[in-house]
């Protein structure tokens, strides 16, 4: 009874705080969308929504782009919008990237998020094109109760709308939502509304105006591992002798039901399947082939506790932390391994050298807080820049480590909210003059030569003491 009553309140506040947000429509362009399917993934604890848009142009003028719309709620927790145009029909149908990006209008609701996605031929008075969208969002699931013991399982709510959001009218939609299990608590009923297995069916709705909402939350059980990475700071040291170094620091949570009580581990051994379920212990960390010199240790040491598996295609590391982690608990840690340079430096057409190097969190299911990438180039490198295929925060710093004169340039990246979705190649460029390579060697041979003439001379040099 108490569940339900905090549904009802946390339902009626929410249904209160959009409206308000919402008073009346804000574009006028004159798009409606024929159809829309929405399926959101609720099966871990990152959330991925799956659009299907059938665009239609009602106007006069033709339209090259046209607005996704997002809730305040979602704002801060959406980590990635992407969106294709499907081109071509059944079997040769094919799909182009479209640019997707943030923008602002002057008469837009409070806290509402637009995005424009830009078409590849304007859409035509009376044409239609389908576009599909990937929304993948963070920190949206909400562990009820907050609080949990070793053997309890965990559930969570999570808040949207059975209406679609959107600028435009929709002629006719339908939302599926997709759950880890049959265990289904509690959910809105917006009919029609259709509950089988593991699956919630909203819809199909017909003409519903613009900015239409219609406020739901859904209750179910969720033991995914809610693996978050507070701050992740990678380290990628470039070597002109022929190896890359990795190392990477850990500040790993999870982020579900704190753990509430003592903690068992005959239990948790005895029991596997029923004790700590919502728990992990070991996480897979995704390497790229040919990897070698590979280390997992904390501040106490070297963890022994890891198992790599490496092949032609990909290198794949299991570890497993000294202890399993229940809500709440944190693990501090450091992987390092080497890679052989060949497969990453190239050379570009204008003379200068380029890292092709994965960003991104290798381990599998992880969302980070807080990523920071920094690129260190050899010594004497010059006029560094790089490209990454979404908005990062960029800046320069200097490094100096072992005979470095000068010091080292370090390209950082930074960016928040990382998901497995950004694991895609960038590259850093740079300026590296070969004669450079030269520098230390030479210091080390004219350090060598100046201590042996020193002990040349200590042995030929009479340092007693004659009466004269």
């Amino acid at each position: 009874m108490g569940a339900l009553l905090a549904v009802r309140v946390a339902l009626v506040f929410f249904f209160v705080s959009f409206v308000t947000l919402f008073p009346s429509p804000v574009y006028s362009q004159e798009l409606l969308i024929a159809n829309a399917e929405r399926r959101i993934d609720l099966t871990s604890h990152i959330i991925r929504v799956y659009l299907t848009l059938k665009v239609e142009n009602t106007g006069t003028s033709p339209a090259s782009e046209f607005l996704l719309a997002f809730p305040p709620t979602q704002v801060n927790h959406l980590a990635l919008v992407k969106a294709v145009e499907a081109v071509g029909k059944r079997k040769k149908k094919t799909y182009v990237p479209l640019s997707v990006n943030p923008v602002e209008l002057d008469d837009a609701p409070n806290g509402t998020r637009f995005f424009s996605v830009s078409l590849i031929n304007p859409l035509k008075q009376g044409e239609t094109v389908t576009v599909e969208a990937l929304l993948v969002l963070t920190h949206s699931l909400e562990p009820f109760p907050a609080e949990i013991s070793q053997s309890e399982s965990q559930y969570v709510y999570y808040h949207d709308s059975a209406i679609i959001l959107s600028p435009y009218q929709i002629k006719e939609q339908t939302t599926y939502i997709k759950t880890p299990s049959t265990r289904i608590e509690s959910h809105t009923r917006v009919e029609p509304t259709k509950l089988s297995g593991k699956e919630i069916k909203y819809g199909p709705y017909a003409d519903r105006l613009p900015y239409s909402f219609s406020p739901i939350i859904v209750h179910f059980e969720n033991n995914h591992h809610f693996a978050v990475i507070e701050k992740l700071v990678r380290e990628v040291e470039v070597s002109h002798w022929g190896n890359l170094q990795i190392t990477e620091h850990y500040e790993l949570v999870h982020a579900g039901a704190r753990h509430k009580g003592i903690f068992s581990r005959l239990e948790y051994q005895s029991r596997a399947s029923i004790s700590g379920v919502s728990s992990f212990k070991d996480l897979l960390v995704r390497l790229p082939p040919r990897v070698h010199s590979v280390y997992y240790r904390d501040e106490i040491g070297n963890i022994s506790s890891s198992h790599l598996r490496t092949d032609s295609q990909k290198s794949e590391l299991e570890i497993e932390p000294r202890y399993p982690l229940f809500g709440g608990w944190k693990a501090t840690f450091v992987i390092g391994y080497g890679l052989p340079l060949q497969d990453f430096l190239f050379e570009s057409s204008d003379g200068r050298r380029y890292l092709n190097f994965s960003f991104g969190c290798p381990v599998a299911g992880t969302v980070v807080n807080k990523l920071i990438l920094k690129v260190v180039l050899p010594e004497g490198s010059k006029d560094p820049s790089a490209m990454v295929p979404f908005p990062v925060d960029q800046y320069i710093e200097r490094k100096y480590s072992y005979l470095d004169v000068v010091g080292r340039t370090v390209v950082v990246l930074e960016k928040e909210n990382v998901v497995p979705e950004h694991t895609s190649y960038f590259q850093v460029y740079y300026k590296f003059n070969p004669i450079s390579m030269l520098a230390e060697p030479l210091m080390l041979a004219l350090a060598f030569f100046l201590f042996f003439m020193a002990c040349v001379a200590y042995l030929h040099i009479d340092f007693s003491i004659r009466k004269g």
